[in-house]
């Protein structure tokens, strides 16, 4: 399938409509900032197109000032921020899960779901701020978002949506943004305003954002109240109670090896080995650990920055391999001391969420 809107040509195309996809694993790695024409793509409907003359962003819910605001309106009346963040989409890795038990009806994304981006717009706590919203006296409230892109489920057609705890929503790091990488915010991302929600799945960074609405309950929307929920390995499509599901929000920690793929027949000696990790909500990446043999001994990556709160490290380490097999194995540890699960059947689940396991790349070294 030809990418579309832009994209590298050798972005790894998902599905044409609603348009998704992502970067091939060695592009992923290339850079600390994931140029927009390598950014992943996760949508639920088809780009929308905005006229962003006529665009309003409307502000509601439990605010003692309704606003409407225009693009002119939103850039000048509020402080222009830059927000360095990793996103990823919470099906990240679902195709291991889908070696395991099928998972129908899913993307099977491989591990380029993620990216990481220099955001610019403008808080989302200083445009609550403007509506009358006190975060302290109503911490235990919501903030819903609505986009502008049209889905359907259950035979139903609505706007995409999400939320976060307001709580959340007054922090710095959440903004409204509306540039990418230094430039205007390029339509399959959300163009002409998105949520960035830092340290949470990318579900919740809404895009083509047109409303937000402060309320007392998390999002009613389809993805939020039955998407993007986290189940025990139990549970299946015909015994699922969907709000005993784990409603998701914050990245779990995880890594990825991106220099080599299974099957890989490469020569003997130093072997560099790379690939990313990340963590979620205000933790960061505190050591990636890389085996040769399937997880028995380890040798600690060296993280290529110093660690960046809401950003991902890329990692590598070089590794001296006698000519044979190799199962090469990642795992990462968070400053909370949060590590990374061994076995996969341990987070397999059947929307195929957060996986997480140790990451794990087959290889053949042969001798020179």
């Amino acid at each position: 399938m030809k990418p579309l809107f832009g994209k590298h040509s050798e972005f790894i195309v998902r599905s044409q409509s609603p348009f998704n996809g992502g970067p091939p694993p060695l592009r992923i790695i290339q850079s600390q900032i994931t140029p927009n024409d390598l950014f992943f793509v996760r949508s639920h409907g088809d780009v929308p197109e905005v006229n962003v003359d006529k665009y309003r962003l409307e502000v509601t819910g439990k605010v003692t000032k309704h606003l409407s605001l225009s693009m002119d309106e939103i850039k000048n009346k509020f402080e222009r921020v830059t927000v360095p963040a990793t996103l990823q989409c919470a099906g990240n890795r679902r195709e291991e899960l889908i070696r395991l038990k099928p998972i129908p009806k899913e993307l099977p994304w491989g591990t380029e779901a993620i990216g990481h981006a220099m955001w610019t717009g403008v808080r989302l706590r200083d445009v609550l701020a403007g509506s009358g919203v006190d975060g302290e006296a109503g911490i235990r409230l919501h903030v819903d978002f609505v986009g502008l892109d049209e889905t359907e489920r259950l035979g139903q057609g609505f706007n995409y949506g999400g939320s976060i705890p307001l709580s959340k929503a007054m922090k710095g790091d959440v903004i409204l943004a509306y540039e990418m990488n230094g430039e205007e915010l390029p339509p399959p991302h959300g163009f002409p305003l998105r949520v960035v929600v830092p340290g949470y799945i990318g579900a919740r960074s809404v895009k083509w954002l047109t409303r937000i609405t402060v309320q007392d309950d998390p999002s009613a929307n389809y993805f939020q109240r039955k998407a993007y929920r986290f189940f025990s390995p139990q549970t299946n499509a015909e015994n699922v109670k969907w709000d005993e599901g784990m409603m998701l929000g914050e990245s779990n920690v995880t890594s990825v090896i991106c220099s080599h793929q299974d099957g890989d027949q490469i020569s003997a000696g130093i072997v560099t080995v790379q690939g990313y990790a990340m963590a979620g909500g205000e933790r960061d990446v505190a050591r990636v650990d890389v085996s040769h043999d399937g997880g028995k001994t380890w040798t600690q990556a060296e993280l290529t920055d110093d660690a960046q709160r809401w950003s991902w490290q890329l990692w590598h380490v070089d590794l001296n391999l006698k000519a044979g097999n190799h199962q090469l194995v990642v795992r990462a540890v968070d400053s909370a001391a949060n590590v990374q699960p061994k076995d996969i059947e341990d987070v397999w689940n059947f929307k195929g969420y957060m996986n997480n396991a140790w990451h794990r790349v087959n290889i053949v070294t042969k001798k020179k």
